[in-house]
């Protein structure tokens, strides 16, 4: 229902939805980890072997426009993407099997206002991404 969802927003947007689209649409619906614009490419040429990279980066730039996805913080770069959150959401990340977790944190007020006192700063907005194992890779499962 909700790449239904994604391929409304799409064509209301003035995009074609071509089997390229819809495969990678598909490809980051289904993603439990951030992926890299070559994993996306690779997983959707799977389902639509004539994708093309560019195509891959186009409709990658535009479900972040639509904010469908988001960009994750990896330590080779900016370039791993994510389903969006629900509202305000910060991210949980696996760094051993790169698993990925919305999380609620709405408690962070207090340090923000600290923070802008501190600096002068008047805070406007944060992006939270926490870093660690998850359960599977600490047991070893």
């Amino acid at each position: 229902m909700a790449e239904n969802l994604w391929l409304t927003q799409l064509r209301a947007d003035g995009c074609r939805l071509t089997a390229a689209r819809r495969a990678v649409t598909e490809v980051m619906q289904s993603a439990e980890r951030a992926l890299t614009p070559v994993e996306v490419y690779d997983a959707a040429r799977k389902r639509d072997p004539r994708l093309g990279l560019v195509t891959v980066y186009r409709t990658l730039e535009k479900l972040e426009a639509l904010g469908l996805i988001q960009r994750v913080h990896h330590e080779q770069g900016c370039q791993a993407f994510l389903r969006a959150g629900v509202g305000h959401q910060h991210i949980l990340l696996c760094e051993r099997c790169g698993r990925a977790v919305h999380f609620e944190g709405d408690d962070l007020e207090a340090l923000f206002e600290r923070v802008g006192e501190q600096t002068g700063f008047e805070i406007k907005s944060h992006w939270l991404q926490l870093y660690g194992l998850c359960q599977d890779c600490r047991t070893g499962f």
